[in-house]
């Protein structure tokens, strides 16, 4: 049976915690692990997670497959699946270390794959599209199988547990990486299990998320139309495929991304005074206005090279961003930045619907 939450509620409940360094300098798992620690309360021991960037570099060209498997022979057979597929540089078990309040852990493992070319002629298919439909197949179809990150060069890292708990379950310590994203669950309408653990995960895109979707039938029937499963058992997981769907299939940039999922108020667009941005706004809430995410949430996105961090328009869930020399932090709490910072600077709550995006220098990862 599904663990599920008691009978107590915490409407601002869930803990996110985000760092870069716009140098690219690598900082270790342990680190943003660190910064959860004040925040533990707002989590309940469903779920915690992280995300890394830059922890691969030997293996940079590979996409890193994480999974989650139920026995040997649901590994056995995924392993055939993606045989047909990919070309398998490397394979290995994920480490651990044995945590007293991490329990139930299934195998999990780790696989470099490179897409076959033949595959890719025949079905006519660019590579990052061939990895996504893979990440789809395997989740929706594949019993016993998950497979909960698929990007280059970064990693997700996620159970059901405290986030301090699971930093130290998967020694993130060993881990470095330009910017990370890190995840307390504490789940309201959904179960606490291992793949509902946050961060979601498609390519390289990660998002750790604060709040409840009320949208969210209305952005999985219109996401669903376009090829992505949503069998995950929580809302979140729309919000990952949306920005997919958005940036990488439709080419829109990171703002026009932010200004679909919180688009302003059409009250708010009539009063805006640049025409440019009047019309754009206006074009992106007539076109995509389906993919509208309502609700009080918080999010952090990380992708290759950077990190954004949007609130709904409303801004009904906290969210603080703080600098310090050349690293950027977005958490739920200014405690998580200054338990790691203590002498950061420029503290700041971004505006509702308003994106935070920040880039590490090109060429430094």
């Amino acid at each position: 049976m599904s663990v599920r939450e008691g009978d107590v509620r915490i409407p601002s409940g869930c803990a996110i915690s985000a760092v870069i360094s716009r140098e690219g300098r690598r900082m270790p798992g342990s680190l943003i692990s660190e910064s959860m620690k004040p925040m533990h309360d707002r989590s309940n021991g469903l779920g915690g997670g992280f995300a890394g960037y830059g922890i691969y570099p030997t293996m940079k060209d590979y996409y890193a497959f994480h999974l989650f498997f139920d026995d040997r022979a649901a590994r056995k057979d995924c392993e055939a699946f993606l045989k047909e597929y990919f070309e398998i540089v490397q394979s290995e078990v994920i480490p651990t270390r044995k945590i007293p309040s991490i329990t139930d852990k299934p195998i999990i493992w780790r696989y470099f794959v490179s897409p076959l070319q033949s595959v890719l002629s025949s079905l006519q298919l660019d590579e990052k599209e061939l990895v996504a439909r893979t990440v789809m197949k395997i989740n929706a179809g594949m019993k016993g199988a998950y497979l909960f990150s698929s990007g280059k060069n970064m990693g997700t890292f996620k159970a059901v547990g405290y986030p301090e708990d699971v930093g130290e379950f998967y020694q993130l310590e060993t881990y470095e990486g330009y910017a990370w994203t890190a995840h307390g669950r504490y789940p309201t309408n959904t179960p606490g299990w291992w793949g509902g653990a946050h961060p979601f995960t498609l390519l390289d895109y990660s998002v750790v998320h604060n709040g409840e979707i009320s949208s969210y039938d209305a952005n999985r029937r219109f996401i669903e139309m376009f090829g992505y499963k949503c069998t995950l058992k929580t809302d979140t997981e729309v919000i990952t495929y949306i920005l997919d769907y958005l940036v990488r299939r439709q080419g829109l940039t990171l703002t026009e991304a932010a200004e679909v999922i919180a688009a302003p108020f059409w009250k708010t667009i009539e009063r805006q005074k640049d025409e440019k941005t009047k019309a754009r706004q206006a074009f992106l809430r007539t076109v995509f206005p389906s993919l509208l995410v309502t609700g009080p949430f918080s999010i952090a996105l990380g992708f290759t090279g950077g990190i954004m961090a949007l609130n709904d328009r409303l801004k009904l869930r906290s969210m603080v961003v703080g600098e310090k020399a050349d690293r950027v932090w977005i958490a739920s709490e200014e405690a998580a930045i200054r338990s790691v910072e203590p002498e950061a600077e420029k503290i700041y709550s971004p505006a509702g619907g308003e994106p935070v995006i920040v880039y590490a220098k090109e060429g430094a990862y």
